[in-house]
């Protein structure tokens, strides 16, 4: 038996995401408990339930990682002025946001110390150590820490100044190796993405205006959040072989003669977890898929004061254990509560169970996707839970990707582009010609960036969207946090 309840309002003090999306997302993660402000701006505590989420989403990658053969390492925290202007571009790149140490305790020190915005020229410098043949390549390091770049502008998960990510960084003998590494690991980011965050991505490459600092090529998952705006998702990207000749980097190849290796480097950030907020959630707060749901199933037992009523529940949660994660609330608060309570925090299943149900061998399950009730047997759970999980990350993916199909435009001349811009919130998808200068006017007119040029390219038409003159590649545009 199935009941719905979709238009039950349970959570009342969120704003609604139609009034405003950007204290509706702050709602979302202060009364959540994902997150807490701090004295230092732009920092912010992430809470147990929060990091909760984190350590779930570590620990699929993580696997997804080592599945590919690499392996898990740490760099220090800081590194040396002069170290991190070996690589001009690179350098000049994360200038403006970093933020140094110059003093250790009362003296001067030295010479500055950068706090690490990325770790590109501390791997260099130990690939230099350690890399003299052939036969000691290739690596396949990454790197679970935190950085920090000095934002202007923050918001909770999607920019602090300090955050929590994953770097890859990877050295191999050819281009060929270094360029299928790059792509693997892009294809590693969407498959998470779309299996485990039930997220659709876009795939594709960036314009030379939007690559990484030093990369001759970088490569984005993009996603479309509910209010029409982009989320850089995950990155790849090539260097070639110019950070080993900037640091010096060679190895005796098969004929015995001196060869530069070549890089990749790819991370992904606590920035996930602002992006499932946004991609899933309601005005009753987080939707949280299974697979990272720090609680898939939470037992609500309904007049819990009644005898037998709070040892059954105990009995189904020690059940249920063996095939999810599962937790009860035995806190002395009504059942209304409770119910808002959960919602609030996304948890994908809700099991409620009183007097009646236990007498008749049911319980009720109430999904947070639909919030559809469902009156399933004890009997049954083993086999219904984790069909009914499985379902709502189906329902998630194909909400999301629906959505974002029909918030998708096309735009094939500048004022069409700047209309779509002006009045429908989404990816716009144009043909451009290449140049710089138009990428440029687009920004200016349109508001719009450059999100990526998708693997998967259209002909829309034959003429760049800002110049008319031919053009060379289809691009997703749209505005972005």
């Amino acid at each position: 038996m199935v009941i719905d309840m979709a238009n039950e309002k349970l959570v009342k003090e969120i704003t609604s995401m139609e009034e405003d999306f950007a204290r509706w997302y702050t709602d979302v993660v202060i009364k959540a408990e994902l997150i807490d402000y701090t004295s230092v701006r732009g920092c912010m505590v992430i809470r147990p339930y929060g990091y909760a989420i984190w350590e779930n989403i570590q620990h699929i990658l993580d696997t997804m990682f080592k599945e590919t053969g690499h392996s898990n390492v740490y760099m220090p925290m800081f590194i040396p002025e002069s170290l991190l202007q070996k690589e001009k571009d690179h350098v000049e790149g994360f200038a403006p946001e970093v933020a140094w140490v110059t003093h250790g305790g009362h003296e001067e020190l030295e010479e500055k110390l950068c706090v690490r915005p990325t770790s590109e020229t501390l791997f260099c410098e130990h690939y230099k150590n350690i890399i003299q043949s052939h036969r000691d390549l290739p690596k396949l390091y990454n790197q679970w820490c935190s950085v920090v770049r000095w934002e202007k502008t923050t918001r909770p998960f999607l920019r602090s100044r300090e955050f929590l990510w994953q770097e890859g960084h990877t050295i191999h003998a050819t281009a060929e190796e270094a360029e299928k590494e790059t792509i693997q690991m892009l294809n590693v980011y969407a498959d998470f993405c779309e299996k485990y965050l039930c997220m659709p991505v876009v795939k594709g490459k960036k314009t030379d205006k939007e690559r990484f600092a030093g990369a001759e090529d970088t490569y984005t998952i993009e996603a479309l959040m509910h209010d029409g705006k982009a989320l850089q998702s995950g990155t790849s990207h090539y260097f070639g072989d110019g950070f080993a000749k900037a640091f010096g980097i060679q190895y005796s190849d098969k004929s015995n003669n001196l060869a530069y290796p070549h890089q990749t480097s790819w991370g992904c950030t606590t920035r996930l977890i602002g992006a499932v907020i946004m991609t899933h959630g309601d005005d009753n707060g987080l939707v949280l898929p299974p697979a990272i749901a720090p609680v898939q199933v939470m037992i609500v037992p309904i007049a819990m004061h009644k005898e037998g009523v709070a040892d059954k529940a105990k009995e189904v949660l020690a059940s249920i254990k063996k095939y999810c994660r599962a937790d009860i609330d035995l806190r002395d608060q009504t059942p209304g509560w409770k119910f808002a309570e959960h919602e609030m925090k996304g948890v994908p299943l809700r099991l409620e169970i009183g007097p009646k149900d236990i007498e008749n061998g049911q319980c009720v399950l109430v999904r947070r996707d639909t919030r559809e009730k469902i009156f399933v047997p004890l009997a049954q759970l083993e086999t219904k839970i984790p069909e009914l999980l499985d379902s709502i990350a189906k329902n998630l993916f194909d909400t999301a990707a629906a959505r974002r199909d029909r918030m998708t435009y096309v735009a094939k001349n500048l004022d069409e582009m700047v209309k779509i811009a002006d009045e429908k919130p989404g990816f716009i998808k144009a043909m451009w010609c290449g140049d710089r200068e138009c990428e440029d006017k687009l920004k200016e007119t349109a508001g719009v960036t450059s999100r990526c040029i998708p693997f998967e390219q259209e002909e829309l038409d034959g003429k760049c969207v800002c110049c008319g003159k031919p053009a060379k590649k289809m691009v997703y545009w749209g505005k972005a946090y």
